[in-house]
């Protein structure tokens, strides 16, 4: 592989912020190509980032022959089937949430990546916030002690605009805020407590006419014994998104930016004044890595060239928080709590959605 890593783009919604991290990582990445169903999208972000080429569909991005990457950013049922379609062309994937529409598919999508040779690299960029990345750290080394309980809200708006495409439909969006805007938060959760191992959820379509859900409460017992409870709501009139946990040594509070809260400023607060001290020692000698998109490019431009074997997300980690969504959903369909893990004898392995009329 050439030293600057060679990408393509299809889907240039949130794929547009992938580009402006591409562009930030010049040195590292060339963007080579776009994709998108709406040509003058296309040709608007071609220009503005001086994309050579913009293909009609994936197939025509797949036969690139100087193409290293397809960064997959289309609607959520089309991940599944495209990434298939690209490790076939024997292409590496960088792949937006959620990677797919059940267990059976994530299994499928890590024998598929064996089978043909090629990484496929799932984005959650949230765990790569200062404010966050200063959390693991006082975790791994031993600073902030046992976790207690954990909260996070995730209290967002969305409109009806929102829902004139493909949000809000089981079909097109596989779920509502569970799938695809407080997985953000759940991950950022299971980055630093690790995995659940039971959980219970409540959800309730509320704020606009769809066919999802768009609120639910959750409480999550981690494996670990901490305590987790996530409020998701697309209704708030005033966006927050915070993220709150408590450690026998010290509680460390997010900022409340809705779209920014694993960055700085965080606030770190210990149980006592030697604890304070600890903390402050800790944190003086730490450099967080850059955030968001561009160090989750970063790490992965090292993986895409040997540098490094494992990037700091994985396909395992992408399961995982498929697994969490399959939990939710079957917790809120039966109103029963759900032991994890998931095995393939599941009703729910091979997907969450309701049957249809259901």
């Amino acid at each position: 592989m050439n030293q600057r890593v060679k990408v393509g783009i299809i889907g240039l919604g949130v794929g547009r912020g992938h580009a402006e991290a591409y562009r930030t990582l010049a040195d590292k990445f060339e963007l080579v190509a776009v994709c998108d169903v709406d040509a003058a999208k296309a040709a608007t972000v071609a220009a503005t980032f001086g994309v050579p080429r913009i293909c009609r569909d994936l197939a025509e991005l797949c036969t690139l022959p100087d193409l290293d990457v397809v960064d997959i950013c289309t609607p959520s049922f089309l991940h599944f089937s495209q990434t298939l379609e690209v490790l076939a062309a024997g292409k590496h994937v960088i792949l937006e949430k959620p990677v797919a529409g059940s267990l059976h598919e994530v299994d499928e999508l890590i024998a598929a990546e064996a089978r043909f040779g090629r990484r496929v690299l799932p984005i959650f960029q949230y765990r790569f916030g200062a404010g966050l990345q200063k959390l693991r750290f006082l975790v791994q080394q031993g600073i902030a002690g046992t976790p207690y309980v954990a909260t996070s809200e995730t209290h967002w708006r969305r409109k009806d605009a929102y829902y004139a495409a493909w949000h809000g439909r089981w079909e097109r969006e596989l779920g509502g805020p569970i799938v695809t805007l407080a997985v953000h938060a759940h991950d950022v959760l299971y980055s630093v407590l690790g995995p659940a191992r039971r959980v219970y959820a409540a959800m309730a379509t509320r704020v606009n006419p769809i066919e999802t859900e768009d609120c639910a409460a959750i409480v999550l017992e981690m494996a670990s014994g901490a305590l987790v409870t996530s409020s998701v709501t697309t209704g708030s009139a005033r966006q927050i998104s915070r993220l709150r946990f408590c450690f026998s040594n010290l509680t460390a509070e997010s900022n409340t930016e809705p779209y920014h809260q694993t960055a700085d400023p965080w606030t770190f607060t210990g149980d006592s004044p030697e604890i304070d001290r600890q903390i402050a020692e800790a944190l003086a000698g730490f450099t967080p890595q850059p955030g968001r998109f561009v160090g989750q490019f970063l790490g992965y431009y090292n993986v895409l060239t040997g540098a490094v074997q494992e990037p700091a997300v994985t396909l395992a980690d992408a399961r995982a928080s498929i697994e969490l969504i399959t939990a939710l959903y079957h917790s809120a369909q039966t109103s029963q709590p759900v032991t994890l893990p998931i095995g393939t004898d599941h009703p729910k392995y091979r997907g969450w959605r309701p049957a249809a009329g259901a």
